[in-house]
């Protein structure tokens, strides 16, 4: 029989946001957790919250020059928040790392100082864990280098000095903070400098922070720190849900090192989710913390099925779209048919990669640890080359939309604008032609029947001059007579996070660049989360009508987290076992919380897909444990 959540009605949790509205006093703050678990409106709660006290103790805010203080995840949770609140002053909404960088960056000699303290015993460390260990290794490179640069840096701060920061990008050269060293200052900062401690709670009587279980633990216990030191005059506001906690950095005891004189308010009602996926996540979490949600009283039961399959099969692409058909014709939601009104979700890039049509470029840089996470979110310059310049020129100039191509190569600084080559141009009468020229053999290569590599892309690109090259790949440009592109970084002057050579990132450079080029528009949809795929992680927050959850441990070859040992297919090993009976976290407890992050996605009808060495088994102990009925579960 389907586990089918209770239901309560849309006022349920209204006490809740009284209850946050008494502890926003700014004279007498109190320090709160709130419970929000999935599909519960915590950034209702949150904004209904600031919207309050703007109501009651704006005057009084203004007056004391103080404000509220914010901290979101991501800056589109940020953007939200700041439109909610229709950009009131009296609000700092950040993320993290901006807000920490707001708080530290006119103090440019005591972050000198700081430096200057830590990285002879971070050079120590190093120089210690090199003697142990084996010369000739990789291991042993990297520390080295990294034993050189961060001696480099340490000689470079015996001046003073100006100290930069990027919230939102990669930060290259001996003057830049690292997004960790942020976070590290802003801690120490926290801890030890009565005065810092001062300044900011004279700014902000009180800070909020989203999504609490996944910020960093030791910034955050930094801030109970101080809250502690300062009760009376600061408070904190943490929101989130230990069951939704994703990354390693977070807090793990979060909830159990609350103080007992915080107020820890819970909302109990999903307004997401149909019943039955309310009582699967339910489910979920019961052998966890016996947080219980309920569905709202009108909401319909909803979908669910789990298929298994046999792991190694080849036709995965074929199976996937047999199983959207099958919840079509079950749920007689004919939009399940179409794979792009259907979210999927994977556990690994590359899933998603090779399901979108864009693994043979994303394959090489994804597996360069220099590369890798510029090729997942969009920021390495080698792509932005055809992301933001080659691309969207393109699209303009097939549309014919003159007005467009001409703005995006103004604001793309096309050295064919630039004002030697305007008045050296071989064409005085026509100082456009060349211009003209360069975009009619752009199209005439990437449109038709051809199928052109990114490399032959580039190779016109720099022959025609139409855009700068990035450094990256100006060794694969066929002339030299190209023009860099201004300000472009060369290699990281730090690279103890990267220690593969500067060979083995040029080869993975050279495989991307033999990819056909038209993979980048799926690739391109896929950063810009247009597509029908994403992976677990990147959606945590955020809901969709259909969701289909694709478990293939072996295709996602990770260490993190396995679900077959969470479904029991396989047994636990040693060092599963050990830390459990140490109390420490193991990829169990990971897998755990995924299965309850993209389980709770779903607004409509959810479908999992399991491939597994042993599908009989697997039906048998998810129906044992009673996360799924008998009938829900198809062997495939």
């Amino acid at each position: 029989m389907a586990n089918l959540a209770e239901t309560a009605e849309p006022d349920a949790d209204s006490d809740v946001d009284m209850i946050i509205a008494e502890c926003l006093t700014p004279t007498a703050p109190k320090s709160f957790f709130l419970y929000a678990g999935a599909g519960s409106g915590k950034t209702y709660s949150l904004v209904k919250g600031l919207k309050h006290i703007a109501q009651e103790h704006d005057e009084h805010l203004r007056a004391s020059q103080q404000r509220i203080a914010v901290i979101t995840y991501t800056n589109a949770a940020s953007d939200e928040i700041v439109d909610r609140v229709e950009e009131n002053p009296l609000f700092d909404i950040r993320t993290i790392h901006s807000f920490c960088w707001s708080q530290i960056s006119m103090l440019h000699s005591d972050i000198r100082k700081w430096l200057l303290a830590t990285l002879p015993a971070d050079i120590a460390e190093l120089e210690e864990a090199e003697a142990k260990g084996r010369q000739g290794t990789k291991t042993s490179i990297a520390r080295q280098r990294s034993i050189a640069d961060k001696n480099k840096r340490l000689e470079w701060l015996q001046k003073p000095r100006h100290f930069t920061y990027d919230p939102n990008g990669d930060n290259i050269g001996r003057a830049s903070l690292s997004h960790s060293e942020v976070l590290k200052i802003t801690a120490d900062f926290l801890r030890n400098s009565p005065s810092f401690q001062a300044i900011l709670v004279n700014r902000y009587p009180f800070l909020l922070i989203d999504e609490s279980q996944d910020t960093n633990a030791n910034l955050l216990d930094a801030f109970f720190d101080l809250e502690e030191a300062m009760q009376g005059h600061f408070g904190l506001g943490l929101i989130g849900d230990m069951m939704q906690r994703i990354y390693a950095d977070g807090k793990a005891d979060l909830d159990a090192a609350l103080p007992d004189r915080w107020v820890k308010p819970v909302k109990k009602l999903n307004r997401r989710c149909p019943k039955r996926i309310v009582g699967l996540a339910n489910t979920i979490r019961n052998t966890t913390d016996q947080q219980v949600q309920h569905a709202l009283n009108n909401s319909p039961n909803g979908e669910l099925r789990l298929f298994v399959v046999n792991s190694g099969r080849d036709d995965k692409a074929d199976i996937e779209n047999d199983v959207r058909h099958r919840m079509a014709e079950l749920t007689g939601d004919t939009a399940w048919q179409k794979q792009t009104d259907v979210k999927s979700l994977t556990l690994e890039h590359r899933m998603s990669a090779r399901r979108m049509g864009f693994d043979e470029m994303f394959a090489p840089l994804y597996g360069s640890s220099r590369l890798s996470t510029g090729a997942m979110d969009g920021t390495l310059s080698a792509i932005r080359l055809f992301t933001e310049n080659v691309r969207p020129v393109l699209e303009a100039y097939n549309a014919d939309d003159k007005y467009r191509v001409m703005a995006l190569l103004r604001s793309l600084k096309s050295p064919l604008l630039e004002r030697d080559a305007l008045l050296n141009t071989p064409s005085p009468t026509d100082p456009l032609t060349p211009v003209r020229n360069a975009l009619e053999q752009l199209q005439a290569l990437c449109t038709g029947n051809r199928a052109p590599s990114f490399l032959n892309v580039l190779q016109l690109v720099a022959t025609t001059r139409v855009f700068r090259i990035p450094k990256p790949l100006l060794s694969f440009a066929e002339t030299m007579d190209v023009t860099e592109t201004e300000e472009e970084p060369e290699t990281p002057e730090d690279t103890s996070a990267h220690p593969e050579s500067e060979s083995a990132t040029l080869r993975a450079l050279g495989d991307f660049l033999e990819a056909p080029y038209d993979q980048i528009h799926a690739y391109r949809e896929y950063i810009d989360d247009a597509g029908p795929f994403d992976t677990h992680q990147g959606v945590k927050g955020r809901e969709f009508e259909r969701v289909m959850v694709i478990m293939d441990d072996e295709e996602a070859r990770g260490f993190m987290f396995s679900y077959d040992k969470l479904f029991s297919v396989k047994p636990p090993t040693p060092g599963d076992l050990k830390k459990m009976a140490e109390g420490e976290e193991t990829g169990i407890d990971r897998t755990k919380r995924l299965f309850y992050v993209t389980c709770t996605r779903a607004e409509k009808s959810l479908c999992f897909l399991a491939y597994t060495d042993d599908p009989m088994a697997l039906q048998a102990n998810v129906t044992k444990n009673g996360w799924f009925s008998e009938e829900e579960v198809v062997l495939l």
